[in-house]
């Protein structure tokens, strides 16, 4: 089993996109566009909740509410690396 790097913030930095920083000090990219169109994340749509990203307690995700979230996996192997 691998174990991924666990988050350490999550920032909002447009309408769609994420800077996510793990505990190994590197950053990634990750844009929620093609998540939006699952009915789980259209409320995504609305950059003011969009805005409101959180990290789960010991950072295995990142959330919005209880019905939406995004796991460590998912941003670490599809997020764009930051040099």
């Amino acid at each position: 089993m691998v174990n991924y790097p666990r988050i350490e913030s999550a920032t909002a930095i447009d309408d769609h996109t994420l800077v996510i920083e793990f505990n190994n000090k590197q950053q990634k990219k990750y844009d929620i566009t093609p998540l939006l169109k699952k009915k789980m994340f259209s409320p995504l749509r609305n950059i003011v909740l969009f805005k409101t990203v959180q990290v789960e307690r010991g950072g295995y995700a990142i959330f919005w509410n209880d019905k939406i979230d995004i796991s460590e996996y998912e941003l670490w192997t599809h997020g764009q690396t930051i040099p």
